[in-house]
């Protein structure tokens, strides 16, 4: 019997939408979701390499612009807050609008701040305009969470993993990639403008591709009790802080590395273009990855062992501070950031298990469980993107302090081990400790089963 085809209305909308009847996925549902996340990741791509702008501006601003170090730490600092913030509305902007029609605006707001840093990116303007020219760019972090929302709603469970790591990669090596053709226009002796105008005509293809190529889903709404109950849920905070340690990381050290390259180790900006985008690219491309092993082995395990190997890496990144080692220290930083996209993908891979096993916990069951936890899931993901985000707001402001006080990154690696220590210790204490008696009195005949969250 050949399943049903999604039922469709004007506009690109589409009514029927049920992946988890593998009969669906299999005859239309799966080319469905493929084409969307394929486009999706375009304008996510795109957001990425806007939002982390203004990690390589700083760069290509001299002393000629009268910023100083702290001046710079703090613009991206501010940059990365706006984009953590926005994310809390575009999650819900998908369900108002529909997944492509917001792709579309959203891809389209990117030419704000592109046009306006354009305009101002010279020497003589204030720190003010650039302040407030950089907090315009935030806008593309928000394309992550929409993104996410909208992707999470094509695919089913079983493939939530590798889905969500997928798209959330495909955004991340907008880092890199922007990094890379920073190098590129400085080794050619090009200006900012001459970056800039590169990513204008970019953000207007993401847009006309999302019009022609994705699709909304009707089923997809918002649902104001979702987003409470989400918020009154522990776990959404548990893994919003757990997020902070993974994805505040990655987004955290992709707009400190540079400058953190030039100050302490004095390289110039070509040298320091030269290095910066290798670790953003193995976060991104490792992100995937994290994803599928969390599929494999369970999300929290692979979160906990992440955890302890990043804690590894900087405790060397210490030494390698102190000993003013500049191939340990690369190297190393390298090793964290694809630590840190490893953990991207098993942290978020957690998230929707995390709701459906509770669902099942509190005695719902089949596709009555698959819609609770689908519902408290889609309300969490934008809270945790937001939240999680913002540790490299403070992941900024710590080598802002460190560089003011001690003259080096020495101090704030210190601290951030301390955070990955106390990341090991709440992913083990709830998702992965479990009490004796607990496993001994449960059975396969528990009417309301006690599910451990290890394979989530």
């Amino acid at each position: 019997m050949t399943a049903p085809a999604p039922t469709r209305r004007s506009g690109r909308w589409i009514e029927r939408w049920d992946p988890e009847d593998e009969g669906f996925w299999k005859a239309t549902g799966q080319r469905t979701a493929n084409r969307n996340l394929l486009f999706s990741v375009l304008s996510e791509h795109i957001g990425f390499s806007v939002w982390t702008l203004w990690s390589v501006l700083v760069l290509f601003m001299g002393p000629e612009y009268g910023l100083t170090p702290a001046d710079k730490f703090l613009l991206t600092s501010m940059v990365t807050l706006v984009g953590a913030v926005v994310r809390v509305p575009y999650t819900f902007a998908v369900a108002v609008f529909g997944g492509r029609n917001w792709t579309i605006v959203s891809a389209s707001l990117l030419l704000v701040p592109t046009v306006a840093a354009y305009t101002v990116m010279k020497p003589g303007t204030s720190f003010g305009t650039f302040l407030w020219i950089g907090l315009l760019a935030g806008i593309g972090g928000g394309n992550f969470a929409s993104s996410m929302t909208n992707i999470n709603a094509f695919f089913p469970l079983r493939k939530k993993g590798w889905a969500l790591g997928l798209n959330a990669g495909g955004g991340n090596i907008g880092v890199p990639v922007i990094q890379l053709v920073a190098l590129a226009v400085i080794g050619a002796s090009g200006g900012p403008r001459v970056l800039l105008g590169i990513y204008i005509p970019l953000i207007v293809v993401a847009a006309v591709c999302a019009a022609v190529f994705m699709d909304n889903l009707a089923t997809v709404q918002n649902d104001t009790g979702a987003a409470k109950d989400a918020a009154r849920d522990a776990h959404t905070w548990i893994m919003s802080f757990l997020y902070i340690g993974t994805f505040g990381s990655f987004i955290g050290y992709s707009f400190a590395f540079g400058q953190v390259l030039t100050i302490q180790f004095g390289r110039t900006p070509l040298q320091a273009a030269y290095l910066t985008f290798i670790g953003p690219l193995l976060g991104s491309l490792i992100r995937p990855v994290g994803g599928r092993l969390a599929d494999r082995y369970g999300g929290a395990r692979i979160t906990l062992w992440n955890y302890v190997a990043m804690a590894a890496a900087t405790a060397v990144l210490i030494v390698a501070s102190r000993q003013k080692s500049l191939v340990l220290f690369v190297s190393v930083f390298v090793v964290l950031f694809v630590l840190s996209g490893l953990g991207n993908g098993s942290t978020y891979k957690m998230i929707p298990g995390i709701f459906q096993a509770k669902a099942l916990a509190e005695g719902l069951a089949g596709e009555e469980a698959v819609a609770c936890g689908r519902r408290l899931s889609g309300a969490a993901m934008g809270l945790i993107g937001a939240v999680g985000a913002l540790g490299g707001v403070g992941i900024n402001l710590a080598f802002r302090q460190s560089f003011l006080s001690y003259g080096s990154g020495t101090g704030a690696f210190v601290a951030f081990l301390a955070f990955y220590g106390l990341c090991f210790a709440v992913t083990w204490a709830v998702y992965l400790r479990r009490p004796a008696a607990q496993a001994e009195t449960m059975t396969v005949q528990e009417t309301k089963p006690q599910l451990s969250y290890a394979d989530v």
